[in-house]
């Protein structure tokens, strides 16, 4: 349900859309409605948003939000960002409360991917 004041989208500037639709369908599962050559929204993303055209990229050093997906299983996810055509920009690494990674998508925007199992667990299926 939408709730006032609640974050309830997102969109990113995408040079490359077909390359970001195709990356984050194939790595993660989401669902994307083309609005015309320069706009495709997702969803099946845990928020909906959107890739526009244009040659910004979101970068975190220089002051964009970062988006921090989860995973139950890092290296795997690690792996699958890579396979897809994702470029590690951190490898995985530790932090209090848990590890991540940050990888930059097709369009050069920097996302991360992070785990609160740690690396001598078992992983949940």
């Amino acid at each position: 349900m939408k709730a006032t004041g609640k974050i309830n989208y997102v969109e990113f500037p995408a040079s490359q859309i077909e390359q970001s639709k195709r990356f984050f369908s194939d790595t993660f599962g989401w669902v994307f409605i083309d609005y015309g050559p320069d706009y495709t929204a997702f969803s099946e993303a845990g928020i909906d948003g959107g890739f526009y055209r244009s040659d910004l990229v979101a970068d975190a050093n220089t002051g964009s939000a970062l988006i921090v997906l989860y995973s139950h299983d890092l290296e795997a996810t690690q792996r699958k960002v890579q396979e897809c055509g994702g470029k590690i920009k951190k490898a995985i690494f530790a932090f209090p409360g848990g590890r991540r990674f940050h990888f930059t998508d097709p369009s050069g925007n920097e996302f991360a991917v992070w785990s609160d199992i740690l690396a001598d667990e078992p992983q949940a299926g």
